[in-house]
């Protein structure tokens, strides 16, 4: 006995109105964030620290800006005594030293941003054209390496290296100048900063630009050289572009610590004699809060410090959008 297997019955035809509006799929259901805990809390599980880290040293820290709006008395209450509102601002904004010392964190900090911003794409440019492999590997560690060493011991080699008898005077002495106590001149500060944050930061600011680099078609090179595109132009039209979005992610980050500029180490290589060029926002912060126990004070100078921050970060992401298309939100 045997069975025919018969053709499916051809479907019933279709109208014109039927094809111009087809049917709507069934939308897909999602997941609520319920099932979505269940299903991948290992996951989940795994942020649970840096969100804590973030809850305690970020973000419960900033009920203490009540203080700037407060009279603040030592061993008071830890939420002021009464208010005083904006007095506290009032103060900075026309005092004469903290304008000297707001222009002292601009400068400095455009000085970094110039040259710690740029100087990690050319080296990894530069390193991405490289082709003798333990060469590049022995380039990289060497320029990575400043990154690794503690602030302090930093600070502890530039003065060394700047002392009376340090190495950057010994080479003065060789071609017959006398010595300078470089530390000790407000001229020479910002100088001696910003060499030391580029010696410091721009090894390891080539990571993720080198990173990047790595998902570059290179269908893309070979199609400009198939163009007669030289190096020059290659790097221009396709190396470039293809590295813009971490370009500008970067720069964003940056701008967003523009005031915020080397606390740590300009505290460690800072002095009286070069308050004129050195001291900058965070520092005279610092010397307002626990030296002179104006915590109100202080308070206030860093809420104002804060809230120049987010005006440029906002500013620098909404600029970024408009005219490059890349942004962090």
């Amino acid at each position: 006995m045997t069975s025919t297997l018969r053709p499916p019955p051809p479907a019933p035809p279709t109208s014109p109105a039927e094809a111009a509006n087809p049917a709507p799929r069934s939308p897909r259901r999602r997941r609520s964030w319920r099932q979505a805990l269940r299903r991948d809390w290992q996951l989940y599980s795994l942020a649970v620290l840096p969100l804590l880290f973030f809850l305690v040293f970020r973000y419960l820290p900033m009920v203490g800006n009540i203080i700037a709006f407060r009279r603040f008395k030592p061993g008071g209450s830890i939420f002021g005594e009464y208010w005083v509102g904006l007095r506290y601002f009032r103060m900075f904004l026309t005092d004469p030293t903290f304008w000297e010392v707001f222009t002292n964190t601009i400068v400095l900090g455009t000085l970094t941003l110039l040259f710690c911003f740029p100087l990690p794409i050319v080296l990894a440019l530069l390193l991405n054209e490289v082709r003798a492999r333990r060469f590049k590997r022995f380039v990289q560690s060497v320029s990575y390496l400043p990154h690794f060493l503690s602030i302090v011991i930093v600070a502890a080699m530039v003065m060394q290296l700047t002392s009376i008898d340090g190495t950057a005077n010994q080479l003065v002495r060789l071609f017959g100048g006398d010595a300078v106590a470089f530390l000790q001149q407000p001229e020479w500060f910002r100088t001696i900063y910003v060499s030391s944050e580029v010696w410091q930061t721009v090894g390891w600011g080539t990571i993720l630009y080198l990173a990047a680099l790595t998902t570059i078609d290179e269908d893309l090179y070979e199609a400009a050289r198939i163009d007669g595109a030289s190096r020059l132009r290659q790097t221009w039209h396709v190396t470039l572009p293809g590295i813009r979005p971490t370009m500008v992610t970067l720069l964003i980050l940056n701008i967003g610590s523009f005031l915020a500029v080397g606390f740590e180490k300009i505290l460690l290589l800072y002095n009286p004699l070069t308050y004129p060029t050195a001291d900058v926002v965070s520092t005279y912060l610092f010397r307002m809060g626990f030296q002179s126990s104006n915590f109100s004070y202080a308070a206030a100078i860093g809420l104002f410090e804060a809230v120049i921050g987010l005006i440029l970060v906002l500013s620098a992401n909404v600029i970024s959008r408009r005219t490059v298309g890349t942004s962090l939100w």
